[in-house]
């Protein structure tokens, strides 16, 4: 029997973000390249975290290569399924519809990977409300979550919804080094992500000065490119508070280098004021740490309050500290939560089973006439 052919569009590294991570492990996956005849193409226009959502001349070139590349694969192969991790706004919206309008004219059927949210909140104007009824048009849909289908629901009945969430290779038997800590270290919490606002760098800071307004002692390390956030403010925010021998700001780290933040920590911490699902979260899990982190998007579904980790609300530093203080001021409960947090990653969110989802996922569409 023929395997089903589908032509990949997705975000592929660099820069470094969720998508395009997990555009890559589906690329270079075995599960999926031998289930299907799969063809790839790079969606990235913005080659710098810096740069995504911004206009350019060499973004339009760029573009158009990805127009001219998508042309060809279809005239050369017919396909069964375009798989396309569509943008939700601004320029790469209309970049993406672009595309789309090609690929229905060969009548393939679309299935969308969301990474992002703001499909709701995506411009109200006639044209975009005909756009969005255009693109979901006898299409289907992948979600990290549920909590995230009331994004997409104006546009896309249920039936026409399928749930995947995120998964990161698993380093066997990685667990916390805090387990063989001695009392003398210093607790050592880890922010890792792209340097941004929207990640609640400045919520985090703030929670570090209230701590430490609180006799606490402890470490907290910011691992990640800028992109968005001033890094002379930020500096500067790190000296009025009284933090320069608390805060330690490092750049991207990658591989090995990012392993070993992960495992000389104690805990993870992600405020993000903005996000689907963090798959840094699933990162810290796999290296048996506990993990707090806001209760936004899918987060909820990830992380089990008071078992694995903590869930605050959003941009609420006085509560965000306390849940740090709580992990600070005992270890044993920290150990235990990083034991169960390891646990809860083996369970759901490995790569083999994001790879056998997402495989069983695009096969059941596939056959769905």
């Amino acid at each position: 029997m023929p395997k089903t052919k589908i032509l990949f569009i997705l975000h592929l590294p660099p820069p470094i973000h969720g998508a395009a991570v997990m555009g890559r492990y589906i690329k270079e996956s075995t599960t999926v390249n031998e289930s299907f005849d799969a063809t790839y193409i790079n969606l990235t226009a913005s080659l710098e975290i810096q740069k995504i959502g911004r206009g350019s001349i060499g973004k339009i070139w760029i573009v158009c290569k990805i127009v001219v590349q998508v042309l060809r694969k279809l005239l050369r192969k017919r396909y069964d399924l375009c798989y396309m991790t569509l943008s939700t706004s601004g320029i790469g919206f209309y970049k993406d519809v672009l595309i789309i309008a090609i690929t229905k004219l060969f009548n393939v059927r679309m299935v969308y990977h969301f990474h992002n949210k703001g499909i709701g909140n995506n411009g109200k104007t006639i044209l975009n409300q005909k756009l969005k009824k255009f693109v979901f048009t006898k299409a289907k849909s992948i979600l990290l979550s549920e909590r995230l289908y009331s994004d997409i629901q104006k546009y896309v009945p249920p039936k026409n919804v399928y749930y995947c969430p995120n998964g990161t290779p698993d380093s066997k038997g990685s667990i916390a080094i805090n387990t063989n800590k001695s009392e003398d270290d210093r607790f050592r919490f880890l922010f890792l992500s792209n340097l941004m606002p929207e990640k609640g760098m400045m919520v985090l800071l703030e929670a570090c000065h209230r701590l430490v307004q609180q006799g606490c002692v402890f470490e907290c390390h910011f691992v990640g490119a800028w992109s968005g956030m001033d890094k002379n403010f930020f500096y500067t925010e790190i000296g009025r508070l009284g933090l320069t021998e608390i805060v330690f700001v490092h750049g991207p780290k990658y591989g090995i280098e990012k392993s070993r933040f992960f495992t000389s920590s104690n805990a993870f911490v992600f405020p993000t004021l903005n996000d689907v699902f963090g798959l840094v979260n699933i990162e810290a899990m796999q290296h048996g740490i506990p993990v707090i982190a806001s209760s936004d998007g899918g987060i909820p579904d990830i992380i089990v309050d008071g078992e694995t980790g903590f869930l605050v609300p959003r941009g609420d530093a006085q509560i965000l500290s306390g849940k740090m203080k709580l992990l600070l001021n005992d270890p044993d409960r920290c150990r235990r939560m990083g034991l169960a947090s390891r646990k809860r990653y083996e369970k759901y969110y490995t790569l083999e089973i994001f790879e056998n989802r997402i495989t069983d996922i695009l096969t059941n569409i596939a056959t769905c006439k």
